[in-house]
C-alpha cells in the first residue's frame, strides 16, 4: 500500500502536467488505452483463469464505477491543488463503509456513525464553504470519491474471486471500452508532450492498481486503508515543490480528521475481532 500511494501521487502529478488542454474524458481514455501494452505479461494468468457469470458481472459493474470516477478525477485534477484532490479522495473508505451498511445490511453502530460525522466535518474543513472560493473541481471530487468507493468495493470482492493480474487486466480492458464514446464526443488534437505525460500516467496507474490489488489479497481494508494517509503528505510536498501550490494547513487538518476517523473505527473493530471486511464470499465493508 505504501508503493501504491507513491504510484498514485505520481499519477496525480502527471495528470496535472497535462492540464486543461485535453478534455477529461479523452485524457482518461488515453490513460487506459496507452496502458493496454502493460497487460501483455498478465495474459497467461487471464487465459488460465476460470471466470463465472457472476464474476463477469462484477467486472462490468466495477468498470462502470471506475469509468465515472476517472472522468471526474481527471476533471478535478486539472482545476484544484493536488493536496485538495488527495484529501477529498480519503472519503472513499467512508463511502465503502456506508455501502456495506446499505448492501450488506451491516450494523451502523455509534463508532461508525461518529466516524462518518468526523469525516464529513473534515470535508467541510477542506472545502470551507463560505470562507474560500469553491471550484467546480471540489464538487467533482466529492462525486469522484463516491464512484471510486464503488470501484474499491468491487476490487475487494474480486480479489477474493480472481488473481490480482486478472482483476487489473479486466479493469484495464473494460474502462477504455466504456470511456471511448465519451472521449470521441470531445476529442481534440494533443501534443507529443501531453501524450508522453499520459503515458507516464498509464505506467504509474497500472502499477498502482496491481500493488493495491496485491495488498488486498494479503490484508483486509482495516489494515491497508490507514496507510494511505502518507499520500497526503507526499501530495502536499509535490504541490509545493513542483507546482508552486500553497501548503494549506486546513487541507492537511481536514485530511487528518478523515483518516483519524477511519483509523479509530479500524482499531476498535480489529480489537473486537470484527474486521470491517466480511468473509471471502461477500463484498468488502
Amino acid at each position: 500500500m505504501i508503493v501504491t500511494g507513491l504510484c498514485f501521487v505520481a499519477v496525480t502529478a502527471s495528470v496535472k502536467m497535462v492540464g486543461t488542454g485535453v478534455p477529461a474524458a479523452q485524457s482518461a481514455f488515453l490513460r487506459y488505452a496507452l496502458g493496454l501494452v502493460f497487460l501483455i505479461p498478465m495474459w497467461p494468468a487471464v487465459r488460465a483463469a476460470t471466470i463465472d457469470r457472476k464474476t463477469w458481472a462484477l467486472f462490468g459493474i466495477r468498470g462502470v464505477c471506475h469509468s465515472a470516477a476517472v472522468i471526474l478525477w481527471f476533471f478535478s485534477m486539472a482545476r484544484i491543488p493536488i493536496a485538495d484532490v488527495t484529501a477529498l479522495n480519503y472519503l472513499n473508505p467512508i463511502y465503502v463503509m456506508l455501502l456495506a451498511v446499505i448492501l450488506l445490511k451491516e450494523r451502523l453502530g455509534p463508532w461508525r456513525i461518529g466516524a462518518v460525522g468526523v469525516a464529513f466535518l473534515g470535508t467541510l474543513v477542506i472545502v470551507r464553504p463560505g470562507f474560500r472560493d469553491i471550484d467546480i473541481g471540489h464538487v467533482a471530487m466529492l462525486f469522484t470519491a463516491i464512484a471510486m468507493a464503488g470501484s474499491y468495493f468491487m476490487a475487494k470482492v474480486l480479489s477474493d474471486r480472481a488473481r490480482p493480474e486478472v482483476v487489473v487486466f479486466m479493469l484495464s480492458v473494460v474502462v477504455p471500452v466504456v470511456l471511448l464514446p465519451y472521449a470521441l464526443v470531445v476529442w481534440v488534437p494533443i501534443s507529443w508532450a501531453q501524450l508522453g505525460w499520459l503515458s507516464l500516467t498509464a505506467v504509474f496507474a497500472t502499477a498502482g492498481h496491481y500493488t493495491m490489488t496485491l495488498a488486498f489479497t494479503k490484508a483486509p481494508l482495516t489494515v491497508t486503508q490507514p496507510v494511505t494517509f502518507l499520500q497526503l503528505i507526499w501530495a502536499t510536498m509535490l504541490g509545493v515543490v513542483v507546482f508552486g501550490e500553497v501548503a494549506d494547513v486546513f487541507v492537511m487538518l481536514g485530511g487528518a480528521m478523515i483518516i483519524a476517523a477511519i483509523s479509530v473505527v479500524t482499531w476498535r473493530e480489529a480489537r473486537r475481532a470484527k474486521p470491517l471486511t466480511p468473509p471471502p464470499d461477500a463484498p468488502a465493508a
